[in-house]
């Protein structure tokens, strides 16, 4: 029986552990940590009350042609949508409301820019799950659905501020601008709108979900299915050098670049421990979790019964925040994510006192202290909302690289998404899992599609080792 061992118990870890354990192979995962999940982490960073510790809304997962192919339900993955999606709260008082309904978000728009967000996403929501094929798969692939997949390319490659104009009203381009700013990039930079187009496509088609009990439920359905298959997993194993690995035909990293190119040390050849070690990171996230009285009072109604709440201001105010934190600069107003997985999830709250999880972006390896800055902009929107908090856990960028080492300088997607990695992470291959190393592979979020919990960067790379292992 051929053997295979899996650095890091990330979702993309334990999602090439179960691929290869399926074929047969003799999968042992290590982690660092004591408990494995990497981003998916849960737990009680508040007495009572559960958090996710990063990955917490998963439109992306939801999805995932690989985590779909494993029936996770009958391990305890859950998926449970709140009554809305995303809200977009501006000063005004309005907001871009984000309907899992391309027809009631459309219609909540207003008349003009309705049909300009059903034109785009009309045919992007009905036909994602066949895009999704292509798109959560290497550059270098033969298309399943090169029509779609064509459609899709321009638009994706184009400046968030091009897609942007589509839309007169300023809730449609705020809501707009919040999606796309998941992907921490310029909105005047080329491609910066394929993260947003993306995400709400997933999200139109599948909403935006959350793990009952916590994204910990999706590491350890996974971790059951590995079991099923005869995988074990060995938590407190840091792995450093190719010395504190056992031998295997095969083995995966579910580490960053950087974390790969230390380990094969001189086994790695010059020209990829050179991209390996150029791999670009991007801005980080300051995040804190609050126990809050009752919820967020939020002076939008809609959001009182969203998942996630988006907070920047206009379009114009959210660009400019990406921009700064790009070029190093931490703005006074930062873009703030706002999570309430406890309307979709109760059982994560504690009678009337909710968790509440929220992060700013800073820029990369920001060292200042975020929280006024976040609490302020949740209070902007929000009249109310310091008095009613009982608790709170702050994690700064370099917290975020102590919990989990792939968050470089608190860069909580894996990479810098410029035009290049967005297409070539972490370098440009035709079979871009591949270390160059025989047997050897890095599957993490710094390889094709990307950041998520989707697993889909460590299903490809099983399959790529998979074909390696049997040539």
């Amino acid at each position: 029986m051929s053997t295979a061992v899996v650095v890091g118990s990330g979702p993309n870890g334990l999602a090439a552990a179960v691929f290869l354990a399926r074929e047969g192979l003799d999968v042992t995962v290590l982690e660092a940590a004591d408990t494995i999940g990497g981003g998916t982490r849960t737990s009680e960073l508040t007495p009572g009350l559960l958090h996710d510790h990063c990955s917490a809304t998963h439109p992306m997962a939801v999805g995932s042609p690989f985590l779909r192919s494993l029936d996770l339900g009958r391990h305890g993955l859950v998926w449970r949508l709140p009554d809305i999606d995303c809200v977009h709260p501006l000063d005004s008082g309005e907001a871009g409301v984000l309907h899992r309904s391309v027809r009631e978000t459309a219609e909540g728009l207003g008349e003009r820019d309705g049909r300009g967000w059903r034109r785009v996403f009309g045919p992007l929501a009905e036909g994602y799950d066949a895009l999704a094929e292509d798109l959560m798969r290497p550059l270098a692939h033969v298309p399943r659905h090169p029509l779609r997949l064509a459609a899709f390319g321009p638009r994706a490659l184009l400046p968030a501020a091009v897609v942007a104009r589509r839309w007169r009203t300023e809730s449609a381009r705020a809501l707009f601008a919040g999606v796309a700013a998941h992907a921490f990039r310029p909105f005047d930079r080329p491609a910066s709108a394929a993260v947003g187009l993306t995400i709400i496509a997933a999200g139109h088609r599948h909403g935006w979900p959350v793990a009952a009990g916590g994204s910990r439920a999706i590491a350890d359905a996974l971790a059951a299915r590995l079991t099923e298959f005869g995988g074990r997993i060995e938590t407190g194993v840091r792995v450093r050098s190719l010395a504190d690995l056992p031998p295997a035909d095969v083995v995966m990293f579910d580490l960053a670049p950087r974390a790969v190119a230390d380990v094969l040390g001189d086994r790695l050849p010059r020209r990829v421990a050179r991209a390996y070690r150029r791999y670009r990171h991007g801005p980080g996230a300051f995040k804190v979790d609050f126990a809050v009285q009752d919820g967020v009072p939020w002076s939008n109604e809609a959001a009182r019964r969203a998942g996630t709440v988006h907070l920047g201001g206009n379009y114009a105010e959210v660009a400019a925040g990406e921009r700064a934190i790009h070029e190093g600069r931490m703005p006074e107003r930062p873009f703030v994510l706002v999570g309430q997985q406890y309307l979709a999830d109760p059982g994560r709250s504690k009678g009337d006192i909710h968790p509440v999880w929220t992060y700013a972006h800073v820029p990369h390896g920001y060292d200042g202290d975020a929280t006024a800055a976040v609490v302020a902009q949740i209070e902007r929107f929000a009249p109310g909302f310091r008095e009613r908090i009982l608790d709170r856990a702050v994690r700064p960028p370099s917290g975020f690289e102590e919990y989990n080492p792939n968050y470089v300088g608190g860069d909580i997607v894996a990479g810098a998404n410029t035009a290049f990695q967005l297409v070539m992470r972490p370098r440009a291959a035709l079979d871009p899992y591949s270390t160059g190393v025989p047997g050897m592979y890095i599957c993490s979020a710094a390889t094709p599609p990307g950041a998520g919990a989707h697993g889909m960067c460590g299903a490809n790379a099983a399959a790529s080792a998979l074909r390696g292992l049997r040539r």
